[in-house]
């Protein structure tokens, strides 16, 4: 299992990441963090996935989640479930005047093909 994410160190605006198990809640790597709670925003980020899921569920999409995006005051946090291990997912969290979100994106989905689960 390859769970190297310290390339999100090298996304603009980077404050924290981690790797997540969203089926327990616990994260299986991280990166950065500072006075940002990544353990806190580990088990919280997997009820918002575990939400947008049954949200899907029951209006009968059936489709798959690319990323979720919050957009805060401040910062942006952006959520990407990973493809070929759907019940983990990757957090990011990134401050608003330094990130660029379109290339954020772009780097997670790299960093996302280089893990394997």
């Amino acid at each position: 299992m390859r769970t190297d994410i310290s390339a999100t160190n090298n996304i603009n605006g980077f404050i924290g990441a981690c790797l997540v198990d969203s089926d327990s809640g616990l994260m299986l790597a991280s990166e950065g963090g500072g006075k940002l709670d990544l353990e806190a925003a580990a088990a919280l980020n997997t009820q918002v996935v575990k939400a947008k899921r049954q949200a899907m569920e029951i209006l009968g999409l059936e489709d798959h989640i690319d990323d979720i995006l919050i957009t805060l005051g401040k910062q942006l946090h952006l959520i990407r479930p990973l493809e070929k291990a759907p019940a983990m997912f990757l957090y990011v969290a990134l401050d608003k005047k330094g990130a660029n979100l379109g290339m954020a994106r772009l780097q997670v989905k790299q960093i996302e093909s280089s893990l394997s689960m």
